[in-house]
């Protein structure tokens, strides 16, 4: 076996996922794929900055720092590191059986040592588990007696500005110890495989689960339009249809069940054309004017750092509103924060004053800017919670009326706003713009407003101005969907 071929516990639990991911990821380490985007970096820096601070809630420790790619270094520090009397160590590095792990907080105990896997999730989850079980198996070899193992997260119940319960520990030790009699096996498999040639591997739902694969691209690149996969929440139920032979949509049996929706849009994939039920007409009859249409963007931090937020909540600091005139036309209003203080109070103001006179506000996929006004309202007392009650009264969403009544075959199984407004409103796109969907404007709000000192002014100014364009589109856009939903009602 070539020395060049190692895992790590990345590595590893790559290859539970994928031996084609795995595979690639060794021989190919200079993959554009395995480049992160500014979001992948985001996700990164997140999780850094989380274990990194994870340190300080186990204190007293020494930190084994050294590059990437010093290992032997790493694991020479940690021999000295154990041969001293300091009770935790951080990244304590072991190389054993052609595998290479760090510990983020190793603890010595009385008979033994705690290994403490740290997250930036809220949960202990199952698929944190291999992570830590590679980690205890390379340990053992190592001569250590790994007693307890633990997955050290995010506690949703931590409130700022008291951050002294900001993580909490969950206990996995058997979990773990279930897993550990296959893990030697899986190891070495994977290391046999990487000596040979690309494996084939059917595309499955391992392509997304439990994380996304970054060579989703190259494996789903011949899959045939309309794969059975989109199929509107059919879940596993595909992968069974695949395996009988029916990787399309139109090649499903006749006799088929589906919901109402899935079968619109198979009626639709086969017959190539746009659906439209007559119930449409009805549907629309609840978007009664004067209308506003309201879209909010969020930022999510890890660690909160406004009053009463916990970890990941999700806070608004932006919005657009189209409102319908008396004369006719739409006025645009639109309110972004101005830097790392608390936007709240500020933000549900100006909506009040926004969605002031419209009878029906309408939202598209509105349980997200319904739990928004409730969010503020809760951090804000009873008069906003008054205010965004009123607001969350006059709420109409206008996704349940394409979903439940509209199918093109060139929405490929998503109801999403990004997927619905360029086929039934092609002259309006996203594809020309620098913030082109909520995850991006999320990563970039946050860079604005949390980390602004970072940032020179023109950047700043560039970087609004991106986000406020984005907002708007997504209103516009709205208020467009609508009108062409009308126009295909009045045509059925």
């Amino acid at each position: 076996m070539s020395p060049a071929y190692r895992l790590s516990k990345s590595r590893f639990t790559a290859g539970l996922q994928c031996h084609k991911q795995l595979w690639w990821r060794v021989h190919e380490p200079g993959a554009p794929e395995l480049v992160p985007d500014a979001q992948t970096q985001a996700i990164f820096d997140q999780g850094t900055d989380v274990g990194a601070l994870a340190r300080s809630y186990v204190p007293g420790g020494t930190l084994i720092d050294f590059a990437y790619d010093q290992t032997r270094q790493k694991v020479d520090a940690t021999t000295v590191a154990l041969a001293g009397t300091a009770p935790v160590i951080y990244e304590a590095s072991f190389f054993a059986d052609r595998v290479f792990v760090a510990v983020d907080i190793l603890e010595r105990r009385p008979d033994g040592f705690g290994l403490i896997e740290v997250k930036s999730s809220t949960s202990a989850k199952p698929e944190h588990l291999p992570d830590a079980a590679i980690q205890a198996h390379v340990l053992g070899q190592a001569g250590l007696a790994v007693r307890r193992v633990e997955i050290m997260h995010l506690n949703r119940a931590c409130t700022f500005p008291d951050l002294t319960d900001l993580f909490a520990r969950t206990d996995v030790t058997r979990e773990v110890a279930a897993l550990l009699p296959g893990v030697p096996a899986q190891a070495q498999e994977q290391l046999r495989m990487l000596e040979g040639p690309l494996p084939e591997v059917a595309i499955g739902p391992h392509c997304s689960a439990p994380h996304a694969c970054p060579f989703h691209s190259r494996c789903w690149a011949d899959v045939p339009a309309h794969h059975v996969s989109t199929l509107y929440r059919l879940g596993q139920k595909a992968w069974d249809l695949v395996s009988a032979g029916c990787g399309t949509i139109p090649a499903l049996p006749a006799d088929l069940s589906l919901s109402a929706t899935a079968e619109r849009q198979r009626r639709s994939v086969v017959s190539n054309r746009l659906i439209v039920e007559p119930s449409l007409r009805d549907a629309l009859k609840a978007f009664e004017p004067p209308l506003a249409f309201l879209d909010f963007e969020t930022i999510n931090p890890a660690i909160p750092v406004w009053d009463g937020c916990h970890p990941y909540d999700s806070i608004p600091v932006q919005f657009s509103c189209h409102r319908q005139q008396r004369g006719g036309g739409y006025e645009h209003v639109e309110w972004l924060a101005g830097g790392p203080g608390d936007p709240r109070p500020q933000i549900a103001e100006a909506l009040v004053a926004a969605c002031a006179g419209a009878r029906t506000i309408v939202a598209y996929n509105a349980s997200f800017e319904k739990t928004c006004l409730r969010g503020l309202g809760l951090a804000l007392g009873p008069k906003a919670t008054a205010s965004m009650e009123d607001i969350e009264s006059r709420i109409v969403d206008l996704l349940p009326a394409v979903r439940e009544h509209v199918y093109h075959p060139g929405f490929g199984g998503s109801f999403s706003l990004k997927s619905v407004l360029p086929v039934l409103v092609p002259e309006l796109s996203y594809d020309e713009l620098e913030v082109s969907d909520g995850s991006i404007a999320a990563l970039e709000l946050a860079r604005l407003l949390l980390r602004g000192e970072t940032l020179v002014e023109a950047e700043k100014t560039r970087l609004r101005g991106a986000l406020l364009r984005y907002c708007e589109l997504d209103t516009w856009g709205t208020v467009r969907l609508l009108e062409r939903l009308r126009e295909l009602a009045d045509g059925t």
